[in-house]
């Protein structure tokens, strides 16, 4: 069987855009939990970022809705997880994605901090990593539990074996000093027992604030064994983002490739072939899998013909859908070199019936700047700009600086 790409945009768009749309199979998300759970988790390295991928989603959520759920309800979850990156999960997914991801991540991070604890210069000069580091989470703890919540300048005063410092040990740029503060932060995530809460000031804002995990899971995150949990995220991913590869797998997990085989040969799942190439050209076939129970036919009912037809989305850097493949030509196109990074990390998106089509920046008043990179017709532009006045209205008059800057990035703000 083969999923071309024209249904694999079609599926995204019913699946992972117009979640407010009705049609069989597809009941409309009303909320920003039920957003994240159709999309397993939401990327939360760039403070905006999570509550700007909802709105797209859903018209008629603001960003008081998010904050919400993630601070007050506390139904959403920051958690260092999947390729070390700080995601959104729901509540009721995070024993499975601390087991199956943030587990070996931990495990990672401790060892590298141990090693340059024991091999980098330091300031003090370190004599025992392992009790330095054990001595260090002790503070931290304490602190938080005495003072908390606190963000990382205010931990670092009251935490003071924070303050160790690593050497720089060449005259390259980025080689700087730098405290334990941060890495150590990374490690107590990882491992959950510590979780990053709301900033300070707007809800842009990168000053994040730290708590104990305690604080949300009062008996500690349920344990699960890792193998098991790894089954049942490759289950949740493939259901929001299959059909796909074991490669598109392996990236976003983070996993290796024998983990990510293993955990798709547990699942009730069929090979399939999906076409990878960038639309309107020859397609380019690779071996993919699905599992048995994807409703294709749903989201192929000609139910969905408007709502895939006119759909036009604004969606954030590092948006979980532009960032849930590793092989993306076949919604990106040509575009990779404007709109990503050097280091991959995906800029602030137009999407117009589900293929990347431009670009968007928010101005320093909160209005939003896009530029479409192809023809998407009259018909496209209209819906696009009506995106972009919604999103205006919804900042309120207040701007804010995406954290990953990329080419087309910097054009639009230069002929703002």
């Amino acid at each position: 069987m083969r999923i071309t790409g024209e249904q694999r945009r079609r599926r995204l768009v019913v699946r992972q855009l117009a979640l407010g749309a009705h049609g069989p199979g597809a009941d409309p998300v009303t909320t920003a939990e039920e957003v994240t759970e159709r999309l397993v988790a939401l990327h939360a390295t760039d403070a905006p970022s999570v509550h700007l991928a909802v709105l797209a989603r859903v018209p008629g959520l603001t960003l008081d809705d998010v904050r919400d759920a993630l601070f007050e309800r506390r139904s959403l979850v920051k958690v260092l997880a999947m390729r070390r990156t700080m995601f959104v999960v729901p509540r009721d997914l995070v024993p499975v994605v601390h087991a199956g991801a943030s587990g070996g991540v931990a495990r990672r991070l401790r060892t590298r901090l141990l090693k340059e604890l024991g091999t980098l210069p330091t300031d003090p000069v370190v004599d025992d990593p392992e009790a330095l580091l054990a001595a260090a989470e002790a503070q931290v703890h304490a602190a938080l539990v005495e003072q908390g919540p606190l963000d990382g300048a205010q931990l670092s005063r009251a935490a003071p074996l924070l303050r160790t410092a690593f050497l720089p040990t060449t005259d390259k740029a980025w080689d700087v000093r730098r405290t334990l503060t941060s890495p150590l932060l990374s490690v107590l995530s990882a491992e959950g027992s510590v979780v990053r809460g709301e900033p300070r000031g707007a809800w842009s804002s990168p000053r994040h604030v730290w708590s104990p995990m305690s604080d949300w899971f009062p008996d500690g995150i349920p344990a699960l064994d890792e193998d098991a949990a790894r089954v049942e995220l490759a289950r949740a991913w493939l259901a929001a983002f299959g059909p796909a590869t074991v490669a598109d797998l392996k990236w976003w997990t983070g996993w290796n490739l024998g983990q990510a085989r293993r955990a798709v040969a547990a699942l009730d799942a069929r090979e399939v072939e999906v076409e990878v190439g960038p639309p309107g050209q020859e397609p380019v076939v690779a071996e993919g899998v699905m599992l048995r129970s994807t409703d294709l036919d749903s989201d192929l009912d000609p139910a969905f013909d408007d709502v895939v037809a006119g759909h036009a989305a604004l969606l954030p850097t590092l948006d979980p859908t532009t960032m849930g493949w590793t092989a993306r030509d076949w919604y990106l196109g040509p575009h990779r070199p404007q709109l990503f990074d050097s280091a991959g990390n995906a800029g602030a998106t137009v999407w117009w019936q589900g293929r990347v089509v431009g670009a968007w920046v928010p101005r320093p008043d909160g209005e939003i700047a896009w530029r479409l990179l192809e023809d998407v017709g009259a018909d496209g532009e209209a819906a696009v700009a009506a995106e972009a006045a919604r999103l205006t209205v919804l900042l309120g008059g207040t701007g804010f600086t995406p954290g990953y800057v990329t080419p087309l990035y910097r054009e639009l703000l230069a002929a703002g």
